[in-house]
């Protein structure tokens, strides 16, 4: 199957953009150009200890030069979410880039055994692993009807090594396999799908747990601004090598040194590849 190649300013969609990694992504592709819709349930500073509101996002979008659309949405709500791109459909008829970030995170603070914490822990498995499938399951014919496409879950090295307990290691883990097998059958559309791992990001809730701890267990290593794995999605998406890479849970540090991409200080964020482990090789059923 071929298809025409909409040019002109990009369309994405990130979702759970009201703070942290989603709004450092939005921010990251509005420096590009990108129409950005910016969605999450934040609308009050106030609605979250760590503040950022959906509507702060977009702007920020704005302000780096790309267009920002905040819409309220509860991604566990299947009808919000086929709105949301219902609407999309309506606005542009297409869709370059869908990043799946939204999750429903519980504390999950010591003692860390999964018995002892709230059973809303789970939800993140609903929001944050089947919310993936359902954006990613309406944004699929928008994809496809631009000709050329990307799928982003992010990810992370709990997928492979103990963090924060089985929830979240069953949803990074079930975000890789869900991108691999979406990319298959994406192929021939020219539409890629892939879960980028971020290292630890230098986001609100991260600061604010740190600065709880004493300064001796305070982490030396410098961590990744929410910036870079947008621009590193941004540079993803213009590689001629974008279809070569479909399918695969990648480390961002790595992808970002093979697109030759820098963190917003010009530094180079490291691998933890070899303290976390990487990502699993691939059956040759889903190349």
């Amino acid at each position: 199957m071929t298809a025409t190649i909409i040019s002109g300013p990009r369309v994405a969609v990130v979702t759970g953009a009201s703070r942290g990694a989603g709004k450092g992504i939005a921010l990251a592709l509005g420096q590009s150009g990108a129409t950005v819709y910016v969605t999450g349930r934040s609308r009050q500073s106030s609605d979250s200890p760590f503040g950022g509101t959906i509507d702060e996002t977009a702007a920020l979008v704005d302000e780096a030069g790309g267009k920002g659309v905040a819409v309220g949405v509860d991604h566990s709500d299947d009808e919000a979410v086929a709105e949301l791109f219902a609407r999309i459909g309506r606005d542009h008829g297409r869709l370059d880039i869908l990043v799946n970030n939204a999750a429903q995170a519980v504390n999950t603070a010591p003692p860390r055994r999964f018995w002892e914490h709230p059973l809303e822990a789970a939800d993140l498995i609903t929001v944050g692993l089947r919310s993936h499938y359902v954006a990613s399951f309406h944004a699929a014919p928008l994809l496809i009807a631009n000709g050329r496409g990307l799928i982003v879950n992010t990810g992370h090295y709990g997928a492979v090594s103990y963090h924060q307990g089985p929830a979240y290691g069953a949803q990074k883990a079930g975000s890789d396999k869900m991108a691999a097998d979406m990319a298959k059958e994406l192929r021939p559309h020219n539409v890629a799908a892939v879960s980028i791992w971020m290292g630890g990001l230098d986001t609100e809730r991260a600061r604010a747990y740190i600065a709880t701890l004493p300064a001796e267990a305070r982490p030396a290593d410098k961590r990744e601004s929410p910036q870079f794995t947008g621009r590193v999605i941004a540079a993803l998406y213009a590689a001629d090598d974008l279809m070569r890479l479909s399918g695969r849970a990648l480390i961002g540090a790595e992808l970002g040194a093979h697109l030759g991409v820098t963190d917003v200080d010009g530094s180079t964020p490291r691998s933890l590849r070899y303290t976390l482990g990487g990502p699993p090789e691939l059956h040759p059923s889903l190349r």
